[in-house]
C-alpha cells in the first residue's frame, strides 16, 4: 500500500473513532442507523434548533440534508442544467423546517420536507454536460 493509501485510510479511521467517541448517548443511534430513515416521532423528541450544531442530532440532520440535496443537485442538473443553491439552505432555515414538520407529523420521514423544499424552492441556471454522471441521466 502507498504512502498515499496508507495517509487516507489512518485519516479515515481517525475520523470515525472521533465521531464515535465525541457523540452524545442520546444520539447514538440515528448515527449508527442513520438519520436519513428515523422517524418524525424520533427526531421531534431530539431535535432542538434552539441549540444549533450543539445537539448532535441536529448536526446530523443538517449533514445528511446537505448530501441529499447535493445528489438531488446532480439529477436536477443531469435533467435540465438546474439546481437548488444550497447556500441559503442553511441551519436557521432547515432546522426549524424540519422540526416542525416532524412535531406535526409524527408518523412520516423528513425526506418528505425535504423532497417539497426541493421541488418549491426557486432554480439556478447552470452549465453541465448532459450524461456526465450515468446514474442520472435519461435512458432516451
Amino acid at each position: 500500500m502507498n504512502a498515499n493509501k496508507r495517509i487516507r485510510y489512518g485519516l479515515a479511521a481517525f475520523a470515525a473513532c472521533v465521531f464515535a467517541f465525541t457523540t452524545s448517548a442520546g444520539a447514538e443511534p440515528l448515527a449508527t442507523a442513520g438519520i436519513g430513515v428515523a422517524s418524525c416521532e424520533k427526531l421531534a423528541k431530539d431535535m432542538n434548533p434552539a441549540e444549533g450544531f450543539s445537539n448532535t442530532t441536529n448536526a446530523l440532520m443538517f449533514y445528511w440534508v446537505h448530501g441529499y440535496m447535493s445528489a438531488a443537485n446532480i439529477a436536477l442538473l443531469e435533467g435540465d442544467s438546474q439546481y437548488v443553491d444550497l447556500f441559503v439552505m442553511n441551519e436557521k432555515k432547515l432546522l426549524p423546517l424540519i422540526y416542525e414538520f416532524c412535531q406535526k407529523n409524527p408518523g412520516k420521514k423528513p425526506i418528505s420536507v425535504i423532497d417539497q423544499l426541493i421541488e418549491d424552492t426557486d432554480k439556478v441556471e447552470g452549465k453541465w454536460k448532459s450524461g456526465t454522471v450515468p446514474w442520472a441521466a435519461d435512458d432516451n
